[in-house]
């Protein structure tokens, strides 16, 4: 089942928000677009809390919640942001903290600083 909600911002390629298998859903990586504009805040900081934002919003629509998530990856642009991200990351999973990849790479779309996908799990 196809997940797509509007308040997350709609795919920039040939994919879906979100894929709903049985009691699993797999998100796709979710940058730190605005929704409403399809823009990118200033700053890893404002990207990483939209990209959760926008992953929240999918979580909802899809009837999971942030403690469902199992397995996260992260990808940022500079691992020098990686406690910045981590931070934010932090705050927003408080204790129920999912198993998680981070790595660098060399570019995301649209230029941005950071983008994170999940897999949540409904027991």
């Amino acid at each position: 089942m196809i997940i797509n909600t509007s308040k997350a911002p709609a795919a920039v390629g040939p994919y879906v928000q979100a894929v709903k298998a049985g009691n699993m859903l797999f998100s796709s990586g979710q940058l730190g677009l605005i929704p409403e504009t399809g823009t990118l805040p200033e700053g890893v900081e404002a990207q990483t809390r939209q990209s959760l934002a926008n992953i929240q919003a999918i979580l909802e629509e899809a009837g999971f919640s942030k403690s469902d998530v199992v397995k996260t990856t992260v990808f940022i642009k500079d691992m020098n942001d990686f406690a910045a991200v981590n931070a934010i990351y932090a705050d927003f999973f408080g204790d129920t903290r999912p198993a998680r990849s981070c790595v660098e790479v060399a570019r995301l779309p649209k230029d941005g600083l950071v983008e994170i996908e999940v897999t949540a799990v409904k027991e």
